[in-house]
């Protein structure tokens, strides 16, 4: 070989090492996220999720991408929002706010792993079939919300005796509205009292709707967790306050709003959680293998100057057993 041509040779090759490397270079994984609402409402609980994918190394943009799908309340479009993530190849699906975005996600895809958060029992919903090793493809975190409604309405119940008529405010687009529903009855009957069920599922809505509960004769209101409720939690806390109702809730950004009484899992560490999960299975675990999490820690929150302002006497027992109280 000519010199000229061994020399051109190694410069070729050499010009060539860079562009294996690339070629050889793991391509940034993906995570899809589904939920029934709006990006808005949850500024910091997503900043809790890319906390605990930060907790397994991952950082959005650095090493990790994230695909967001927002339903913006509209439950139907979850499956073919579902589909479009599946269609995108992501490597794992982080399905949050209620069951209905995890049962999309699992419906779309036996494949993908789901990393569901959820306020209900997921057995019961069908996302898996045991707590400890959920099998298939699905895993993740169940806040029990909806298995404490019982317990929200005993402390309301506490605080605003004379009510006989409770309102049950609820989404009739969510999947466990039914279920939810019929659950409370027996609660609701041990106490000698009578159920309203009132139904919003938008915010034009509830304004309606708090006319029908003062003309139902309702003494106090439950309102159901209910993720899509969330952009709208200043304005159910101002509706309530209006119409002078003792009202329970869920989640603190309505005690955070001036809302009467909360009680409820940490919701944030959950989204941590959830975070977690994602990255534990981005780093090769199986879903089937990774037990559904469960909150440890119960926050119960009374607003004593809304409670004033309702002309509520709020019971020394009951303010001992608070987690927090503002005033």
């Amino acid at each position: 070989m000519r010199r000229r041509d061994f020399i051109k040779a190694i410069v070729g090759s050499a010009a060539a090492w860079p562009l294996a490397a690339r070629a050889q270079q793991t391509p940034m994984p993906v995570i899809g996220f589904l939920h029934q609402g709006s990006p808005s409402a949850f500024a910091s609980h997503l900043d809790t999720f890319r906390q605990g994918l930060k907790e397994g190394g991952f950082v959005e943009g650095q090493n990790v991408a994230i695909e967001y799908r927002w339903a913006e309340g509209e439950y139907d479009r979850l499956p073919e929002l579902a589909r479009d993530l599946v269609r995108r190849q992501v490597a794992v699906i982080a399905a949050v706010g209620t069951s209905a975005p995890a049962l999309a996600a699992k419906s779309a895809s036996s494949a993908i792993p789901v990393v569901f958060q959820t306020g209900g029992d997921p057995v019961q919903d069908g996302l898996i079939s045991k707590m400890n090793r959920p099998g298939g493809n699905v895993t993740g975190v169940s806040r029990l919300s909806v298995a404490l409604e019982p317990k929200r309405l005993e402390l309301l119940h506490e605080v605003a005796p004379k009510a006989r008529v409770i309102g049950l405010r609820v989404n009739p687009l969510n999947p466990r509205t039914q279920l939810l529903i019929q659950q409370m009855r027996a609660p609701i009957h041990s106490l000698g009292l009578s159920l309203n069920v009132l139904e919003a599922s938008t915010e034009s809505e509830l304004d309606a709707a708090f006319a029908s509960t003062v003309q139902g004769g309702v003494g106090a209101l439950l309102v159901a967790s209910e993720p899509s409720y969330n952009p709208w939690h200043e304005h159910i806390v101002a509706l309530s306050i209006r119409h002078k109702m003792p009202a329970m809730y869920a989640g603190g950004l309505y005690a955070v709003a001036g809302g009467l009484m909360t009680y409820d899992a940490s919701v944030l560490d959950s989204w941590r959680q959830v975070g977690v999960y994602v990255g534990r299975i981005l780093k090769g675990e199986k879903a089937a293998g990774l037990p559904i999490l469960q909150p440890t820690k119960f926050e119960f929150v009374i607003n004593l100057k809304t409670a004033k302002t309702l002309g509520l006497e709020v019971p020394a027992t009951l303010l001992a057993r608070a987690d927090e109280v503002i005033e």
